[in-house]
């Protein structure tokens, strides 16, 4: 399991134009779910991306999490992380988990995080996402478990 994560200063999902989650200041999360992966890895990931330092303390160093400054997280869903780009001009996504086993982890996932964080917005699994951002920073980085 992976996830892209984006410091943002807001965010959005629409689809089929219309607004299907929203966040200020916080975390986007593109979420790709793998072969093999579980629930195990998912609280792995949750915990990683809730409790990674990459807000600013009042020295402007990378010291605070979403969950120390109380940031509002976007999760969606994004099967393309999975791919393996190494070889040729194609992407080959044979080690993305099937369909049914992707939306159950995500499903997961967000449920998790409801529980542990203030505010969790969602995209719509499986769907025609357009998202819109504003990155601050910009900071980006990719996490694994």
């Amino acid at each position: 399991m992976q996830g892209l994560i984006q410091r943002v200063n807001e965010a959005k999902v629409v689809v089929d134009g219309k607004v299907v989650g929203e966040i200020g200041h916080g975390i986007l999360l593109l979420l790709g779910v793998e072969k093999g992966d579980d629930q195990q890895k998912a609280d792995k990931l949750l915990h990683k991306v809730s409790g990674y330092r990459i807000f600013s303390d009042s020295e402007g160093k990378m010291n605070l999490s979403l969950k120390d400054i109380g940031g509002n997280l976007l999760v969606v869903s994004q099967f393309t992380l999975a791919a393996d780009t190494k070889k040729g001009m194609r992407p080959s996504f044979s080690s993305a988990a099937v369909p049914a086993l992707g939306e159950e982890l995500y499903e997961y996932f967000v449920s998790q995080a409801k529980q542990s964080l203030t505010t969790v917005q969602t995209g719509q699994f499986g769907a025609d996402m357009k998202v819109h951002l504003v990155n601050d920073g910009p900071v980006t980085f990719r996490l694994e478990v």
